[in-house]
């Protein structure tokens, strides 16, 4: 569709107006954040067409490197500020490639003072429109903070309510809001009798603290890893500073908000807490300012805000530098007494590295076969970049511990590097909780040392309470002991940490399958692919599918998840669910297709006991166990627990070997 400058495009009820960046409905303004307005409108100009993924990413953060979460977050606050509803459909989402706009657009001229409006005919046909999946996100007004000058420095005032177009002209015009102090402050309830006395903070015990994505203001894309590094640095600082008292959310579910310009009462409600962070970087010839604020969600008051003005010569030393003042004002406010707990706080010295260990966490997180890759080659990148940087080597670690959970392939060749790592990791330093998480994971996968491998998790969670993954993990490992209530419980401070983690939730969902709730497991598992329809691990819901007699469905989805999985994977399930189904014919062809592509490539030898498994071949079924445990195939963890080989739990065989796996006594 092509666009006029001045134009206005109207859908449905909804008109847009790109030079005024305003959406309507009827006479109502419709607020949106700028980057929902420049995905939608990005949409709106290609309706009828797929819209890729990296076009929208592009078009609205061209400067930036964001996550794609960040993509899907702007999407659906787009359909919600829509009032998109199942009969009621205005985007759809193609699949592994994008979005596309589907309701017919008409452009029309606006009137402007010295302007023309000629009135631009329809532009599209009415296209068809396809299920998609709405998530219930609140879109409210922004409230921006007044600048003010006192003594010669800047300070923040409280903020008012304001039209979007406003703020955001102020934020702009703000540069610089930064570092956290007064954390310290909110910790004890004593100090701030009449702001905690009524709230849920003081019920719960605990504070939930977001240190939102520092802004990056220098005008320097390429300085964006600067803004990360000190992300990254609050992140690490304040989650040890007092983790009893002060919960601090993940960096995966705060990445979500990336220049969003989200308001805070929305990101209050959706990350659960109490306190936001916010911050950024301005640079002014060879100085660096850091600023920063600290604002209580529930009346948008600004608790704190401080400014650091320091020479730029090394950047990343300065980083840990201003965050470690911050932590030693902050444990001042104690009387003296130190709170920090034994998390060590060493930061990368390359700022090239410490950008590639970002970008590992990021490709960690999609938990695909590529993307582990992809991950683990940037986690390299980065130790080649800074040899003594734990945190790259921990990570590292993990990618090759989860490795051939994802993609199919036997564990032999990937838990030695993956101990190699982990244990360089604890050389450089002994009390990262990252690597101790990891460590745990390798010993319960490959070792099957069970008490090990639960010290190890506790040791992490121990040193990092704020370490969402040792909460997931450790919640795995207890899932895999029939421990589920206990599991649930870990699963659930683990989403409190990081409440917008996709793989935190799917977790959850396969612990709410091994306890064989198989109704929540598929409700909690539809609520992840909503998010992203073809996020691996939602995909366990064709277990649940087959324990309910919904065969269809089961098939349904082993058909969407083809293209993202390994033919291992796909053929091992589509003969699973084809067995249990009763189709022995087609699930026969299933099988014979899962052992020509074992002949190409190595298939774990789980894939095929599940898939004789499922067609009542229990001696198959048990010889393959026999080889997944030569292998020491980490599926194995499962064993316990997994409804496919409930069928086999009578047979001495299956008893002597849960006893090897450490399973039984």
């Amino acid at each position: 569709m092509t666009s006029l400058a001045n134009n206005l495009y109207r859908f449905g009820e909804f008109s847009l107006d790109p030079q005024g960046r305003a959406l309507t409905r009827g006479e109502e303004a419709v607020p949106l954040t700028p980057k929902a307005f420049d995905v939608l409108l990005l949409l709106i100009q290609n309706a009828g067409r797929t819209v890729t993924k990296d076009e929208l990413l592009k078009s609205a953060w061209p400067d930036s490197f964001v996550e794609e979460s960040n993509l899907t977050q702007t999407i659906f606050m787009v359909r919600k500020a829509l009032d998109e509803a199942p009969d009621r459909r205005y985007i759809v989402t193609v699949q592994g490639q994008g979005y596309r706009f589907v309701v017919p657009v008409t452009e029309a001229a606006i009137a402007r003072p010295g302007l023309e409006s000629p009135v631009v005919g329809p532009k599209m046909k009415n296209p068809a429109v396809t299920d998609l999946a709405i998530t219930d996100l609140a879109i409210s007004d922004l409230a921006v903070t007044d600048l003010a000058v006192k003594d010669g420095r800047e300070i923040l005032l409280p903020a008012h309510p304001r039209s979007f177009r406003s703020w955001r002209s102020a934020f702009i015009a703000l540069a610089a809001i930064a570092f956290v102090l007064i954390v310290g402050l909110i910790l004890w309830p004593g100090l701030w009798p009449g702001r905690l006395a009524n709230g849920p903070v003081q019920q719960s015990g605990r504070i939930m603290l977001a240190v939102l994505p520092f802004q990056n203001l220098t005008g320097d894309a390429a300085q964006e890893y600067v803004s990360d590094g000190l992300t990254e640095e609050m992140l690490t600082q304040l989650g040890n500073l007092n983790p009893q008292r002060l919960g601090v959310i993940a960096r995966t579910s705060v990445m979500h908000y990336k220049d969003s310009h989200t308001p805070l009462d929305q990101i209050g409600r959706e990350l659960n807490v109490q306190y936001v962070l916010e911050g950024s970087v301005r640079r002014e010839s060879e100085r660096v300012r850091i600023t920063a604020q600290l604002i209580q969600v529930k009346d948008q008051t600004h608790v704190w805000a401080r400014q650091y003005d320091r020479e730029l010569k090394d950047l990343l030393p300065l980083e840990a530098e201003v965050a470690q003042e911050i932590a030693q004002e902050i444990q001042l406010t104690f009387d003296g007494r130190k709170e920090a707990g034994n998390q060590s706080l060493a930061p990368s010295q390359s700022s090239e590295g410490h950008d590639l260990y970002l970008k590992g966490l990021y490709f960690f997180n999609k938990r695909t076969p590529a993307g582990l890759q992809q991950a683990i080659e940037y986690f390299q990148q980065a130790t080649a970049k800074d040899p003594a940087y734990a945190p790259a080597y921990a990570g590292l670690a993990k990618a090759y511990a989860i490795r051939s959970a994802y993609s199919g392939e036997p564990d032999s060749e990937f838990i030695p590097k993956a101990r190699a790592a982990a244990a360089k990791a604890l050389e450089i330093d002994p009390n990262s909780s990252e690597a101790h998480t990891a460590l745990a994971l390798i010993i319960q996968n490959h070792d099957w040392d069970w008490q090990t491998s639960e010290k190890e998790f506790r040791r992490a969670i121990e040193l990092n309470p704020n370490d969402a993954t040792a909460h997931h993990w450790y919640a795995e490992h207890l899932t895999w002991l029939g421990r589920f209530n206990e599991a649930l419980e870990e699963s659930e401070r683990a989403h409190q940490l990081d409440p917008l983690s996709l793989i935190i939730t799917a977790d959850n969902g396969a612990i709410l399958y091994f306890s064989r709730n198989y109704d929540a497991a598929i409700e909690k598992w539809r609520s992840v692919q909503d998010m992203d329809p073809v996020f691996m691990r939602a995909h366990l819901i064709e277990g649940a599918y087959v324990e309910k007699g919904m065969f269809a469905e089961a098939l349904a989805d082993n058909e969407k998840v083809r293209p993202t999985i390994s033919d291992a994977a796909y053929w091992a399930w589509r003969a699973y669910i084809l067995g249990r189904s009763g189709q022995t014919t087609e699930a026969h062809a299933a099988i014979h297709k899962l052992l020509e592509t074992g002949k190409s490539s190595p298939v774990d030898p789980l894939a095929f006991a599940q898939a004789f498994a499922g067609m009542g071949d229990k001696d198959q079924a048990l010889s393959w166990l026999e080889k997944a445990y030569a292998q020491h195939s980490n599926g194995l963890t499962s064993l316990k627990v997994e409804p496919a080989f409930d069928p086999l739990r009578a047979d001495r065989r299956f008893g002597d070997l849960l006893r090897r796996v450490g399973l039984s006594p």
